[in-house]
């Protein structure tokens, strides 16, 4: 069910349950005035039947023959009020109750009319007309108790009831929205883990069906963007690699062929020369050969580096102390550039799970360009730090040398690409790039001209890794 629907279910069980609640409240609430009507109607029957009671013990022992005439008009104010309250009494305590209250009023009506008639103040007549004047008062006063009683017990029932109600409806409200809030809580985490995965360049499959509401169709979005994303993804790391063969092999055709053609020249002028070279200009010129075969065969080793990555030998390392022991292998070239180094570690980082030999190869490449960058004079910075919501180590190393153009940028990870003119190979930072990408982690730079350069490492922490042991790979 769609989350906009369960929302409308919602607010309509709560509208039928506070409906229902009203139509009770209301239900009491007309029972209770019609019994307060009617004990207001009883109290003024109780008050005519006293003074009928009154004018009988005039009669009787004071002799007022008018005492019996205020009674009849008593009956008479009676009869009459029952007559126009006929309905409150019977909705009140019932048409038997109403019709025997009738009938012991026409009892004593008639026992009035009698003792009227036949003028006689005799105990049989005085006794029968007090016995049926205590019953009608007797029976007034026990039906506006009964009827008091019965409005307290439904003042209480209801209290009770609207209580019950109240609590039952906070329970369903608290229920209902725990209920939701939990739903659209685990379908934001599973968006929220897809697009931090997405980010990673990593493209889950999601195995279980999405739920038929408006989450599960947001999910069923992003995993299709990410199926699509993944696609282009693969079709542009083709088109990468093929561009990247065509730059690596329009490179290596172009440093193999400079010492070649050097070694072509100084061969075919050592020939001409021959006869009136010496013995050192013959050795100068072989060692001129040698160096650039050496050339030749530095060239061929990063790219065999490369291509075929060494085998990796991991273990737990502690990030600050192999920025230490890089720090002692550049320091001389510091101390002779007369450059300043600014450390800003983290202390209390997290392991990471390396090859040292091979992090240590990439942060020596980093310093050594940053030094020749920076010329003489000026300020190394390194600095080490966690990212708790990466779980991933970040090593910082800056310069404030000359920087590098924003055009070079996108390519100064491309291999034979550099800078140097003819000092640099162009493949450190290349092969850089693949040591950091083979341990799972992610090198970028940030330059402007005039200001300097920033390459920044991350690397994942054995926390993320979740598997540290010395000797796994």
């Amino acid at each position: 069910m769609k989350i906009e629907h369960k929302i409308y279910l919602s607010n309509a069980v709560h509208i039928l349950l506070i409906v229902l609640i009203g139509i009770f409240a209301l239900q009491n609430l007309n029972q209770i005035l019609t019994k307060f009507r009617f004990t207001v109607i009883a109290e003024g029957l109780n008050a005519n039947f006293l003074e009928m009671r009154l004018a009988e013990k005039n009669y009787f022992l004071y002799g007022d023959d008018t005492a019996l005439d205020n009674i009849r008009a008593r009956i008479e104010q009676t009869s009459d009020t029952l007559l126009q309250v006929r309905g409150d009494i019977t909705r009140a305590v019932g048409a038997e109750k109403y019709s025997e209250l009738q009938g012991n009023l026409h009892v004593y009506t008639q026992l009035v009319d009698s003792i009227s008639k036949a003028r006689h103040r005799d105990a049989a007549a005085q006794k029968k007309l007090r016995e049926a004047g205590q019953k009608l008062k007797t029976f007034s006063e026990n039906i506006t108790t009964l009827e008091s009683d019965r409005i307290e017990a439904i003042i209480v029932r209801s209290k009770n009831i609207l209580l019950y109600s109240f609590w039952a409806v906070v329970l369903f409200a608290f229920l209902f929205s725990n209920l939701i809030v939990r739903n659209i809580g685990q379908s934001l985490r599973k968006v929220v883990d897809l697009t931090r995965a997405i980010s990673r360049g990593n493209y889950p499959k999601i195995e279980e069906k999405p739920s038929n509401d408006e989450m599960g169709a947001v999910i069923s979005a992003i995993s299709t963007m990410a199926d699509e994303l993944h696609n282009r993804e693969k079709e542009l790391v083709q088109s990468k690699r093929l561009a990247s063969i065509g730059i690596l092999v329009a490179g290596v055709a172009h440093e193999l062929n400079n010492p070649l053609n050097n070694i072509s020249m100084l061969a075919q002028t050592y020939a001409e020369v021959y006869d009136g070279l010496g013995k050192e200009d013959r050795i100068g010129f072989m060692e001129r050969v040698d160096e650039e075969v050496e050339r030749l065969r530095v060239i061929i080793r990063n790219l065999l580096d490369y291509a075929k990555p060494k085998e990796q030998h991991l273990a737990k390392a502690t990030t600050n102390q192999v920025i230490q022991k890089i720090l002692a292998l550049v320091q001389n070239m510091l101390d002779i550039s007369n450059i300043r180094i600014k450390l800003s570690l983290a202390e209390d980082l997290p392991d990471i799970y390396i090859d040292e030999h091979q992090i240590q190869q990439v942060l020596v490449n980093m310093a050594t360009n940053a030094i020749q960058a920076m010329g003489k004079g000026g300020e190394l910075r390194i600095a080490s730090r966690y990212l708790p919501e990466n779980e991933e180590i970040e090593i910082e190393i800056g310069d404030n040398g000359k920087g590098i153009a924003p055009e070079f940028l996108d390519h100064i990870f491309d291999p034979f690409f550099t800078t140097k003119e003819e000092s640099g190979t162009g493949l450190g930072l290349w092969v850089s790039y693949g040591i950091i990408k083979n341990h799972q982690g992610n090198i970028r730079v940030a330059s402007q001209v005039g200001v300097g350069t920033t390459f920044i490492i991350t690397l994942p922490s054995c926390k993320k890794l979740k598997r540290c042991t010395d000797g796994e790979a």
